[in-house]
Order: C-alpha cells, then sequence, then structure tokens
C-alpha cells in the first residue's frame, strides 16, 4: 500500500472507530479527497481495503456506505468471539510466561486506577492491552487473527458500552478472575472466566442495543 493510500485508509478507518463517520452514511470519494488531501483514486484503493475489512460496503455506481450491522448479525459475531476467546485463554494459560503474568499484573492495577478516576478512555486502553498480552500468550494465532477480525468491525459498540452504569464496574471484576486463571495456569478456568466476561459483553449490548446505536 502507497504512503497516500496508507494515510486516506488510516484517517477514514479511524473516524469509524470512533463513531465520527456512522453506520449507513455515505462516503463521498471527492469530499473525503479533498478533506484528506489525496486523489480520488487514492480514495478507491483506501475503501477497497476497509472493505476487505468489512467495515464499509461498495456498491457499483452507487458508492461507499459504512457497513451496519443488525442486532443478530452483532449477537452472532459475540457468540462466535466468546468461542474464540476461551480457546485463545486455555492455550495462554498452560503457555503464559511469568513476564506475561507481570504485565497482566500490571495492567490490571492500571485499570483499578482509571476505574477510580473516572478516565474510562484510558481504561479501555488498558482493556484492550490485557487481552493483547493474552493474545500474545496464546499458540492458537487463528483463532487471535479472527477475534481481532470481530473486534475490529464491533469496536464502536465496545467503546459506548463503558459508559453503560455499573459495567465498567462488573468488567473490572471479570478481569481480575481472568488474571487469577491466568497466574493459577489453569486452562479451564481461564477459558471459563473469559467465555463469562465475553457472554457479559454481548448482555450488555443486547440490553442496552438502542442506546449504543
Amino acid at each position: 500500500m502507497s504512503r497516500p493510500t496508507e494515510v486516506a485508509y488510516q484517517f477514514i478507518r479511524q473516524k469509524i472507530m470512533e463513531g465520527i463517520f456512522l453506520p449507513s452514511q455515505k462516503l463521498v470519494e471527492s469530499e473525503l479527497s479533498e478533506l484528506i488531501g489525496v486523489s480520488r483514486n487514492t480514495i478507491k484503493k483506501a475503501l477497497l481495503k476497509l472493505e476487505q475489512e468489512n467495515l464499509v460496503t461498495l456498491e457499483e455506481n452507487k458508492g461507499a456506505t459504512i457497513k451496519s450491522f443488525t442486532l443478530d448479525e452483532i449477537i452472532n459475531y459475540l457468540e462466535i468471539r466468546e468461542v474464540l476467546e476461551g480457546l485463545i485463554a486455555k492455550t495462554a494459560a498452560i503457555n503464559i510466561s511469568d513476564t506475561k503474568i507481570t504485565q497482566l499484573e500490571e495492567t490490571v492495577e492500571s485499570m483499578k486506577e482509571h476505574l477510580d478516576s473516572n478516565r474510562f478512555d484510558e481504561y479501555s486502553k488498558c482493556n484492550l492491552l490485557f487481552h493483547n498480552i493474552i493474545y500474545e500468550a496464546s499458540t492458537n494465532k487463528q483463532a487471535v487473527e479472527m477475534v481481532n477480525k470481530i473486534k475490529t468491525q464491533l469496536q464502536r459498540l465496545r467503546i459506548k458500552t463503558i459508559l453503560v452504569p455499573g459495567r465498567t464496574q462488573e468488567s473490572y471484576k471479570e478481569h481480575q478472575k481472568i488474571l487469577n486463571a491466568m497466574k493459577a495456569k489453569d486452562g479451564k478456568w481461564a477459558e471459563d472466566a473469559v467465555k463469562f466476561h465475553v457472554s457479559n459483553v454481548r448482555k450488555t449490548i443486547v440490553d442496552n442495543y438502542s442506546f449504543l446505536v
């Protein structure tokens, strides 16, 4: 990917992830070209890359539209993620190094500090870091790849779930349990703890869907 295409791709992707570009919104190539300062052909290439990530839909003579998921589709994605995350955590717990356990402990400590200070954006960043440490420890790299694709598509919702009253406190407790399972190097416990965490994410989205979309 050329430098201008990468710049355009990252710009549009970030706007989608942050919810500035909204689901079902039309993306006009000429407007994006002027906004980003690149050619329309560069915008086309960037949109093709975003289509591969299932973030936009491209239709001939109609242009690009930001992908919108139904509640049923979101539930299906999260059910798939729950199973895959369980597999990842199981292998990670068995193979995780002491160094990575220390990293998890430090991350959970930071999560608590951010939670106590109501710094939810920073809490969310630590949340991502926590799971990435587990992904790095897992031997099931194919499952990690698939989970990351699902998380990319649903990231707009993940950002909003931290605003649901009480959800961040529940999330913190769930991460503590996952940490304890990792420290014990208990694959089954880790699998169950992560699956419980993802199932609660799904429940939060279902219960608060009208607020989140």
